[in-house]
């Protein structure tokens, strides 16, 4: 995509300091976009805004905990006071199987082993917080009567996976909610798309000291995977596409099938 084929587009990524967050806020700021980066933490955050800037991208750092709701609202209102709108919203901050088990690609544990709270601190922030992020710019979406949100998923394996508990059904709940939002919103002509990499990705979700063994039994993606894809849904192109769930690896041929 040319670098200013995305001028003049507002995009907030969350989750946005690492990993497919990161390769997605790039790759809309590379295409023209102007970014907000979000994330929990302001080091590594303000670390990759500014290698952005680096490059002269309009690019923007802003902590934010999407299990926050007050947090979240001041995430709106720096948006509605430094922009006054926004194009694209991306749901993307989660947290890992690892959080419940570090070893859990080498060594899963039966879903009766994980902690309650461990399950609802997952399930409040890669589900709960795609709810509360979305309800939030809803407003703004509806006034400018015009939007798009793209909620982050992984395969459908992963959702069934042995010692998957809750990152699975924490990722299936996101479909079924990004299902019910597109359908909720198409007469509003706010657009509602699922996009996922294809497979395992090179993130900090995947154990560093684990790394070069689960390399050897799965070929992990590259984050820039996202790239194409999360571009086209920020693109007028994609008006009216909704309801979809776009896989990384296969865009292409889905875009020739069912894109514009």
């Amino acid at each position: 995509m040319e670098q200013t084929a995305l001028q003049g587009k507002k995009a907030l990524v969350t989750g946005a300091s690492s990993g497919l967050g990161f390769a997605m806020a790039k790759a809309l700021a590379r295409a023209g976009a102007s970014v907000v980066l979000t994330a929990r933490t302001s080091e590594k955050l303000k670390e990759a805004v500014a290698e952005l800037k680096e490059e002269q991208l309009d690019a923007y750092a802003l902590e934010m905990d999407v299990r926050d709701e007050d947090s979240i609202e001041k995430a709106v209102q720096w948006v509605r006071q430094q922009w006054g709108k926004l194009d694209l919203l991306v749901n993307n901050a989660g947290i890992g199987m690892r959080t419940v088990n570090p070893d859990f690609l080498t060594s899963p544990e039966p879903f009766y082993k994980v902690s309650a709270e461990g399950f609802r601190n997952l399930i409040d922030t890669n589900l709960t917080g795609y709810f509360l992020v979305a309800k939030a710019f809803i407003p703004l979406f509806l006034e400018q009567e015009k939007g798009k949100i793209v909620n982050i998923s992984m395969n459908h394996e992963t959702m069934k996976r042995k010692g998957f508990v809750p990152y699975g059904p924490s990722r299936a709940g996101a479909e079924s909610l990004s299902l019910i939002m597109a359908e909720d919103l198409k007469d509003a002509h706010i657009d509602v798309n699922m996009l996922l990499p294809g497979g395992a990705t090179e993130t900090g979700m995947i154990p560093e000291e684990s790394k070069e063994e689960i390399k050897k039994r799965f070929n992990l993606l590259d984050p820039d995977v996202m790239a194409a894809p999360i571009n086209f849904l920020a693109s007028d192109d994609s008006d009216g596409i909704t309801g979809e769930r776009i896989t990384a690896t296969s865009f292409d041929s889905w875009r020739t099938g069912v894109g514009k």
